[in-house]
């Protein structure tokens, strides 16, 4: 992330480094982290209370906790299942870091040269934050929504390939289909990644220097930070991932009785009435489990990816120098 150098952001790297390194850093976290997603996504599309006296056996909910879901899908779908829908999120993930740590990059660049008076360092950080993450949000979302109808196909096979998912989301769905719920998406990501980027870079000057058992004080903050923001804006990622599996295939997932959304003010008010206010909270544990270390893994290998590149290419100048 930024490097602040008597209160001015340093130009570290050049624009395809800062490129690669963001890329890099997506494509490490999310391969960590991707049976923690299936499991997550599984947990927030099951319509069910678990309490619900009146639910017949035979709707039951498949998935009882975090821990169930994991056995369930080893014993029905095997190691596999935990990465399903791996390909089009790794590619959704190298894109989005890219396009989030360049956004970031240039918006605070801009916002710190184009005010004879800074802004605050928390206020700066959340535009730029919020800014990146929209930016990257809109221009990835058909890699996300791909994503989560693959984690959700369960034993039952819907979409065979990458290449006929697509094509028959756009034949059924036109191309509308492949952005089913962007508005909660950027309802949500908006807020989140403005808190999380106010609270990293605050946190982050704080925890300078500290070194915990798990890493330097950036790998904290990035935990913390993750933490906060994933709680205060997580019932409008279960909103989403409700509206993504709409369609015609909608009952044909892991759960065959998702119901019909047609709004995400709609949906957010069936929760409610059908699964009570924890309905919005689903699959939060996994969540916070998930991001925490996403996170850190995400900003720690963008850190080490850039300052490799730099040292790499400051040892390159000096060897072509001590050349001439």
């Amino acid at each position: 992330m930024s490097h602040r150098d008597g209160g001015r952001l340093k130009d570290e790297g050049s624009r395809l480094q800062v490129v690669s390194a963001g890329a890099i850093a997506g494509l490490v976290s999310r391969f960590v982290v991707a049976p923690l997603d299936v499991v997550k996504i599984r947990l927030q599309l099951q319509p069910h209370s678990l309490s619900d006296p009146l639910l017949p056996l035979r709707e039951a909910p498949a998935y009882r906790g975090a821990t169930a879901t994991l056995k369930h899908i080893l014993k029905h779908e095997g190691v596999t299942g935990l990465w399903k829908g791996n390909v089009p999120a790794e590619l959704m993930y190298v894109c989005y870091a890219a396009i989030q740590f360049t956004t970031y990059r240039t918006t605070t660049l801009f916002l710190q040269n184009s005010f004879q008076n800074r802004l605050p360092d928390a206020a700066e950080s959340f535009i730029a934050g919020a800014t990146s993450g929209a930016t990257a949000t809109s221009l990835t979302y058909p890699l996300d929504l791909l994503r989560t109808r693959f984690a959700a196909q369960g034993r039952h096979q819907i979409y065979p390939s990458l290449r006929h998912a697509i094509w028959e989301i756009k034949r059924d769905e036109g191309w509308r289909g492949f952005f089913r719920g962007i508005g909660p998406g950027l309802g949500q990501i908006v807020p989140f990644m403005g808190i999380f980027f106010a609270t990293y870079e605050s946190l982050r000057v704080s925890l300078e220097g500290f070194h915990m058992p798990w890493g330097s004080g950036d790998a904290t903050a990035g935990m913390l930070a993750s933490i906060l923001s994933k709680t205060a804006v997580f019932p409008l990622d279960l909103v989403r991932k409700r509206i993504q599996v709409q369609g015609p295939t909608r009952s044909k997932y892991a759960y065959n009785n998702i119901p019909e959304y047609s709004t995400a003010r709609a949906a957010i008010r069936s929760i409610l009435r059908t699964e009570g206010f924890r309905g919005l909270y689903k699959g939060l544990g996994i969540s916070l489990i998930k991001s925490a270390p996403a996170s850190a893994i995400t900003l720690w290998t963008y850190e080490q990816s850039l300052g490799f590149m730099l040292d790499f290419e400051s040892g390159r100048a000096v060897t072509v120098q001590d050349e001439l």
